[in-house]
C-alpha cells in the first residue's frame, strides 16, 4: 500500500502538525545563536533570522548558514588556536 505523502513529509503528520503545532528539533548548529530545525512529523525545515524568530528554510537561507557556518568555524578555529598557544 503506498502512502500519500507531500514534500516535506506524509499527509496525516503535515494535517497533525497543521492542528497541534510543529514539534521542532534542532537539525544544525550553524552558530551559537542560529540553528536549524526540522518538524519531527512533517519535515518542515526553518531557521533563525536575524531577529531571533522562526522562517522557513528556503535555499537562499540554506546557503547564507552554510556561508555563515564556514566564518564561524574559521573564526572559532583560530582564537582556540591561539589560546593554546598563550597557554604554551
Amino acid at each position: 500500500m503506498n502512502k500519500a505523502t507531500t514534500p516535506n513529509g506524509n499527509k496525516l503528520s503535515a494535517f497533525f502538525c497543521n492542528i497541534f503545532g510543529h514539534k521542532y528539533i534542532v537539525s544544525k548548529k550553524v552558530t551559537h545563536h542560529i540553528k536549524e530545525y526540522k518538524c519531527a512529523h512533517c519535515k518542515m525545515q526553518v531557521t533563525t533570522d536575524v531577529n531571533g524568530n522562526l522562517s522557513k528554510l528556503t535555499p537562499e537561507l540554506q546557503e547564507i548558514n552554510d556561508t555563515l557556518e564556514d566564518i564561524f568555524n574559521k573564526r572559532h578555529r583560530a582564537l582556540t588556536t591561539s589560546q593554546h598557544q598563550k597557554v604554551a
